[in-house]
């Protein structure tokens, strides 16, 4: 694959407590491919992106094992240097808040040259030309006077939008878009995952998209990943996980999303609270919130097992046929 990930570990250690925030990962994504990753606030989505570029704060974040490897290279043990060098060039970020990305007192096209100059030099001509190109890519309207403003003078889907433009200033293969609509209403979210759709199928992107939105999921990705306390749950072609999802815990998340015209029904609810990542249970993670729940499920350690391409971290997997709505 273009990335493969294994095993990969992440603990934040604070004073006397060690908290594993990622708990052995495996992914892999392929040129073209968008991979969803899903699962609750807390269940690790975010740091396993970090992990992968080593931008996790350290201290207190340490990554204690696994690998991570980008056309076969290691990104793990790789020097700082290089890592900052292939940050935007081979792999972007599009992160939650566009403002965490903009600083407030440039304007947006001096922003996308200097990130093209980061890692390339260019002309004060060309790099307008560049960012005028670039803004245009992501559909903001006359994109010859928006170069010139300030983030604030943008709404946040335009200011979105050109966070994106930035993802893309270094034409990288993969970007890792971090619940980029989260903060959008649904119609500005609707243009911003389509705006996305089309650059990966016309320049042949790699996309990790992390969300908690199975909506989203639908509509963008490929393959999706559950993940729950830190770990990866199932895996598989979307439209699998969507049709007949093996693990508890993804049942009862997709069972709390509304259907749209799906007529009145009461909206469920998942039990209880994810355990805290330093105090772990033995087995399975979801045992005490988990309606299938036995014995043996509290005990050792529950592996992931892979069926053609439909992977379940459970000893007693959904096996009934469950029909979700489109």
């Amino acid at each position: 694959g273009l990335l493969e990930i294994q095993g990969l570990e992440t603990q934040f250690h604070v004073k006397d407590r060690i908290s594993r925030a990622v708990g052995g990962v495996d992914l892999h994504v392929e040129k073209g491919e968008c991979l969803g990753i899903i699962g609750e606030s807390g269940s690790g989505k975010s740091v396993t992106a970090l992990s992968i570029m080593g931008l996790v704060a350290s201290p207190p974040g340490v990554i204690t094992g696994g690998a991570a490897h980008y056309k076969g290279e290691d990104l793990i043990d790789a020097p700082y240097r290089r890592l900052r060098d292939m940050r935007g060039r081979n792999v972007a970020y599009i992160f939650q808040d566009p403002l965490a990305t903009l600083h407030p007192l440039y304007r947006v096209g001096d922003q996308l040259v200097e990130a093209i100059r980061s890692h390339r030099p260019i002309g004060k001509r060309q790099g307008r030309e560049k960012a005028v190109e670039l803004l245009k890519a992501v559909r903001i309207p006359n994109a010859e006077k928006r170069v010139t403003d300030y983030p604030h003078e943008m709404s946040g889907g335009m200011r979105q939008r050109v966070g994106i433009a930035m993802a893309l200033a270094n034409d990288p293969d993969i970007i890792i878009a971090d619940e980029p609509t989260t903060a959008l209403d649904v119609t500005v979210q609707a243009q911003v995952l389509t705006i996305l759709d089309d650059l990966r199928r016309s320049r042949g992107l790699a996309i990790i998209f992390i969300t908690h939105d199975f909506g989203v999921v639908a509509q963008l990705c490929d393959r999706v990943a559950v993940m729950y306390a830190g770990r990866i749950v199932e895996e598989g072609r979307t439209s699998e996980i969507l049709d007949t999802p093996r693990h508890p815990y993804t049942v009862r998340l997709m069972a709390c999303v509304p259907e749209l015209g799906g007529g009145k029904r009461r909206l469920e609810a998942i039990s209880g609270l994810p355990p805290v990542v330093d105090r772990l249970p033995e087995g399975c993670a979801f045992a005490d919130r988990c309606q299938k729940v036995q014995d043996d499920c509290r005990q050792g350690d529950v592996p992931l097992r892979r069926s053609g391409g439909h992977a379940v971290r459970c000893l007693h997997p959904v096996e009934i046929q469950r029909e979700v709505a489109e």
